[in-house]
């Protein structure tokens, strides 16, 4: 047996990579070889500093009765053992590499265990594998100090056969919170100490493989596919579906179906040697910078990504299989044809999914010293070779484990962490261990070491100049393809501006797409807030709801952004004249043969003919006329629109048969524009008004009741909760408006009568909206008229003075006695702004007023339909012209604003509906663009109609 000094914990602020690993090789899921999971209940002690108590916990017969337990993998802070933390970039620790805090908790693990029937320990070799550790971790077993190592989302493994004793075996396990890696890895997510994948024990009986690569090419000139598998031992592969049995290291060409990400075709092998069977899955493709283009099997491709963080709202970066399925069949069934693997390569078992469901994979190193910009990068240690062991160890423990996926097709050295001499070695290790992909790297900026040009939050219009070649910059980089591998900043409400994005990239070859910010929220779930985030464990440093910024919420469903999303990059183009429809496949390889097309025709929001559509098969990039049949003739007409939609005409490995691809819509005839004929005249008596169904207070002319339904506070709204995106970042250059607006008033208008008239067969009221402190403001007049059962309003808004700023909103407010069933006529089903309308489909919608809600972990403007011809809630019925946003909540907008949490949100008597004539776009200012001109919304003169019916 062999102890360090309890002191001895110089290894934790070593930069060194550790030692006593074996050297890294490939993951595999499976072989005929024995293993045994080590997962678990696993005792559990936590001490406050580095050297802990002592060594002594490690040595076999340690009574450990009064520790306490931890699931493995897990995370302790997630399991009632001290709490975690949320930064961006800025380290929770003073920056001083590579030293850390003396406050470091550390947690000790032990796990006992007998080996399997039939696994004679002492015979043939046998390797302890640890997935990830965070930050890390030294290594016992059965007393004896094997090594310690750190890259925690990367795999360690120990050569430990000579060690183990057929039962009563004991694994200890020293992990530390922070340590000279916690520099390499300030990955704007939660810091979360703990062994959060799997630990295996695996059998390697004599003559098993210690490694092996698969190289799987395919000619798209012949269609045949090359393969030759590398073994550190001789061996046999076997492809029974291409009848290929041949030796390790030796070549076969042959016919082959290619692997894509549309087509994802995987043949199963067997690489047999003396000693294992290892189970293959083999997908044929090449991936070659050609022409200045990302191609793969001869083609440029277009990513319509995401980065993913892993994640999972209870157990963290502790996922299983369950949890990852859910991800990529999340992915595929909203038209997600890449991933980068924000900033660590993802558990193996993910990449394993990607293979078999097919998705483009961006692998990223478990890299990122971002935290140094506040320094301006001095002492980054991406530039000092003390360093660089590490940095390599890091690149050939992600490139020795992935090597053998089809899905990965570009290697990323990391992110956001400047640029330097470790970046380049690196880069040139990647390069030449396997010159069969291509290296990615945001921050080298020159392409010096990288084969793609790649950016963060480009705005459009710089985007659409690196389309045109106008980017300038090297010589090399001029000639290398673009992409972005962070756009749309998906924090809240949003991302605003994703259709304008497509268009352009959809518009230069150069452009290869993009991958959005991010896939999931990261909120705790937390009985306190129902979903907590940065600051709620009482961090002294945090950003916030920074880490909520996923096209999914913590618990996986959907926000209105992966819905938006899906429209945007959907890949079947639809769109038509009302005689013709023009179908395009906008995919990179794939026909059309997997889809089926149906239309349907909709007279004022409902089907009155629906049928199928003969669309043919067409090839990757084609497009066709197809007819559509005589619209049905509809007594009395009406709006009237053809939907056509592409579906699975079959079920797949991700979508069921009839699942929604695609759809598009268009439009026939023009709605008739609601009117009332003012033929009702008010009266006036015992201090009201009356004017057809409606009653009016006599002295400020505010409206009371329509019929049977009691009406609050209706008067003119300019103001919205501000979304994440209208507040902006800090660091952000562009105007902050949502600061503005508070600066200005916006949000607490008053409103000053000047006039209320009764005319004829009007009431009219004349009004001043406008903020304290400043001379600008909105004149505002009321006109109410009835043709005795409905009642309308006319809303006219004339700006004065000096407006500098868009307004959030425009349009009423108004509240009516709790109601719960909403129906509209408009675009739906989700919620919808200017700039992120492309998925509002239009038709008859149902809801209750809490389904409009949209529950963004911090509350904020959400829930408006957009284009509503009508809509009916609690008794009334509600006509806008022309077409108007409609929200309703059963709490008011500063309830809303003042809201911290969900939980904070408590619904009242009370349901607060906006009839809003405009709304400010969205934008993704929280990181990105703001909103661009077409979506801003200008105090300019306006005018819109609402006619108000009680419908009981």
């Amino acid at each position: 047996m062999s102890f360090r000094n309890s002191t001895a914990t110089d290894y934790v602020e070593d930069v060194s990579p550790g030692s006593g690993a074996l050297p890294p090789r490939a993951w595999y899921p499976a072989s005929d070889a024995t293993s045994l999971s080590l997962n678990g209940s696993w005792r559990f002690r936590l001490s406050p500093t580095a050297d802990a108590e002592d060594d002594a916990f490690a040595e076999p017969g340690y009574d450990a009765g009064g520790w306490a337990e931890v699931s493995v993998p897990g995370h302790w802070v997630l399991q009632g053992h001290g709490a975690p933390a949320y930064t961006n970039h800025l380290y929770p620790f003073p920056v001083d590499p590579p030293r850390v805090p003396t406050e470091n908790p550390t947690g000790d693990h032990l796990r006992f265990f007998d080996l399997p029937a039939g696994w004679d320990g002492t015979a043939g070799g046998a390797v302890l594998r640890f997935d990830g550790v965070e930050s890390c971790a030294r290594v016992w077993l059965n007393g004896t100090d094997i090594g310690e190592f750190k890259g925690s989302r990367l795999p360690h493994e120990f050569a430990v056969g000579q060690l183990l004793k057929p039962a009563g075996n004991v694994l200890a396990v020293r992990v530390h919170r922070w340590s000279a890696g916690s520099y390499l890895e300030d990955q704007d997510q939660w810091w979360l100490p703990g062994i959060f994948r799997d630990v295996t024990l695996l059998h390697r009986p004599p003559g098993a493989a210690l490694d092996f690569f698969v190289h799987a090419s395919y000619d798209h000139t012949t269609g045949q596919g090359t393969l030759r598998v590398d073994s550190d031992v001789d061996g046999r592969v076997s492809v029974p579906a291409l009848d290929i049995d041949v030796a390790t290291g030796e070549a076969v060409t042959v016919p082959v179906e290619a692997w894509t990400a549309e087509t994802p075709r995987l043949y199963d092998a067997v690489l047999a040697t003396e000693g294992e069977r290892v189970p293959l899955r083999i997908g044929f493709r090449t991936v070659e910078l050609a022409d200045g283009l990302i191609k793969v099997n001869g083609k440029a491709v277009l990513f319509k990504g995401v980065n993913r963080h892993e994640w999972h709202p209870e157990r963290g970066r502790a996922l299983d299989q369950e949890t990852m399925l859910a991800d990529v069949l999340l992915m595929k069934r909203h038209n997600i044809n890449a991933v980068r693997t924000s900033h660590y390569p993802p558990h193996p078992a993910f990449l394993d999914l990607c293979d078999e469901y097919g998705l483009w994979v961006i692998d990223e190193c478990d890299l990122e010293t971002h935290g140094f910009t506040e320094q301006a990068w001095r002492d980054n240690p991406v530039d000092d070779d003390r360093w660089t062991p590490a940095l390599l160890d890091r690149a050939a423990r992600m490139v020795e484990r992935d090597k053998n996926h089809p899905s990965v097709v570009i290697w990323s050295l990391g992110n956001e962490a400047g640029t330097g001499r470790g970046l380049t070695a690196m880069a040139e290790w990647i390069h030449g261990r396997d010159a069969s992909r291509l290296v990615h790297y945001e921050g080298d900026i020159d392409c010096r070491d990288t084969d793609v040009y790649s950016r963060m939050y480009a705005d459009h219009a710089e985007v659409e100049r690196i389309g045109r070649e106008l980017d300038g910059g090297t010589h090399k980089r001029r000639r290398l393809p673009f992409i972005l591998c962070e756009y749309g900043h998906a924090m809240g409400n949003g991302p605003g501006g994703l259709a304008d994005y497509q268009r352009i990239f959809e518009s230069y070859d150069r452009l290869q797409g993009g991958f959005i910010w991010e896939w999931i929220d990261h909120g705790i779930k937390d009985d306190r807030y129902e979903y907590a985030y940065g600051g709620d464990f009482g961090e002294e440093l945090h950003d916030g709801n920074f880490v909520c910024d996923g096209l999914v919420f913590p618990d996986r469903r959907p926000s209105p952004g992966l819905v938006e999303y899906k429209k945007v990059i959907e890949p079947v183009g639809v769109e038509g004249d009302g005689t013709t429809v023009r179908i395009t496949n906008k995919q990179d390889f794939a026909d059309l043969s997997a889809l089926a097309f149906e239309w349907s025709y909709q007279v004022d929001g409902e089907t009155v003919e629906a049928g199928t559509l003969a669309v043919p098969a067409l090839a990757a990039g084609e497009s066709a006329e197809v007819k559509l049949p005589e619209p049905p003739a509809v007594p009395g007409g009406g709006e009237a629109r053809w939907t056509v939609r592409a579906l699975l005409a079959a079920g797949t490995a991700w979508g069921p048969a009839g699942h929604v691809v695609a759809w598009g819509q268009i439009p026939v005839s023009a709605r008739q524009s609601p009117s009332v004929a003012a033929s009702a005249a008010p009266v006036s008596g015992a201090g009201r008004i009356t004017l057809g169904p409606a009653a009016f207070d006599a002295r400020s002319g505010a409206l009371l009741s329509i019929g049977s339904v009691d009406v609050t506070a209706l008067r003119l709204d300019v103001w919205r909760a501000t979304t994440d995106n209208d507040d902006g970042a800090a660091w952000q250059s562009d105007i902050r408006y949502a600061a503005l607006w508070r600066k200005f008033g916006l949000h607490r208008m008053r409103h000053r009568l000047d006039a209320v008239e009764t005319d004829g067969d009007a009431l009219t009221v004349r009004t001043r909206v406008a903020p304290a402190a400043w001379e600008f403001g909105l004149a505002t007049v009321y006109r109410w008229t009835s043709d005795g059962d409905r009642l309308g309003l006319t809303v006219s808004v004339t700006p004065d003075g000096d407006w500098t700023v868009p307004l959030p909103r425009l349009g009423i407010r108004f509240g009516i006695p709790a109601a719960d069933r909403v129906r509209w006529f408009g675009g739906g089903p989700e919620e919808a702004y200017p700039d992120t309308r492309s998925a509002a489909l239009v038709g008859r919608w149902e809801s209750t007023v809490d389904g409009l809600q949209t529950p963004y972990v911090r509350p904020q403007e959400n829930g408006a339909r957009a284009d509503v011809r009508w809509a009916e809630i609690g008794g009334l019925r509600i006509e806008g012209d022309p077409e108007f946003w409609f929200t309703a909540r059963r709490w008011t907008t500063e309830q809303l604003d003042a809201a911290a949490h969900r939980t904070d949100l408590v619904a009242g008597d009370t349901v607060w509906v906006n009839l809003d004539h405009g709304q400010h776009g969205i934008g993704s200012q929280s990181c990105g663009p703001g909103v661009l001109p077409p979506y801003q919304l200008h105090a300019d003169p306006s005018e819109f109609t609402f006619v108000f019916t009680d419908i009981g």
